[in-house]
């Protein structure tokens, strides 16, 4: 899917828009519907709220469709202290951090603090969420994954979470990272992990090695 950035310039702050990232969860909506309308165009007015307003609701997008840079010397955005990944249920994954997404050969992607990556198998913009899940009703079903935490004690060399979309095959993580449930227990804390991106594992979120038995392809 071509990505191509919206930006809206205001006085104290610029705020871009990636079409191609948006899931429509609608958080800048419902927190700041004054800045986000969809039923006006531009549906982004970046004067109507402080700049401080914008970028704390901006800090709640999940996908990183939106991003702000400030013009009036406030703090641009961090990444959140610890790298964190949320399977949603019967959603997306909700990836927070330093994160670095790469393709097997080494390809960077995106580097960015928030993403939202398709779990379904269905994405037509892989490895992003484009909402494909609600198209073919995904249901995780069971997920032992989640029963329990482990604790992987490896040092990991730095502070970024990479991931490497490998073709035809999981999500593979290198570098500390926590696997959240939906409740926001943390079920997984290490720096090593696969998950499951084609839908069946059987050991939800994690990869069970099913991509291979029913022939997932991700191109």
């Amino acid at each position: 899917m071509t990505d191509r950035l919206h930006q809206y310039q205001g006085e104290a702050i610029i705020v871009t828009w990636s079409k191609a990232r948006c899931i429509h969860v609608a958080e800048c909506l419902r927190r700041l519907s004054v800045v986000f309308d969809t039923g006006r165009a531009p549906w982004v007015l970046p004067d109507a709220a402080t700049a401080d307003e914008i970028a704390a609701t901006i800090g709640h997008c999940p996908s990183g469709a939106l991003h702000f840079q400030r013009l009036d010397g406030g703090a641009p955005e961090t990444p959140d202290a610890v790298n964190a990944i949320t399977p949603r249920a019967s959603g997306p994954l909700y990836v927070r951090g330093d994160i670095v997404v790469q393709t097997d050969d080494g390809e960077e992607i995106v580097r960015d603090t928030r993403l939202t990556l398709c779990r379904c198998g269905a994405s037509k913009n892989k490895p992003f969420c484009d909402n494909s899940h609600v198209t073919i009703e995904f249901r995780p079903g069971a997920t032992p994954g989640e029963n329990r935490l482990t604790i992987d004690p490896a040092q990991a060399p730095t502070h970024h979470l990479t991931i490497t979309a490998v073709t035809d095959g999981p999500l593979q993580l290198r570098g500390p990272v926590e696997i959240r449930s939906k409740d926001g227990q943390t079920v997984y804390r290490g720096n090593r992990a696969k998950l499951c991106r084609c839908g069946q594992s059987g050991n939800k979120p994690f990869c069970d090695g099913t991509h291979t038995t029913i022939g997932f392809r991700t191109d």
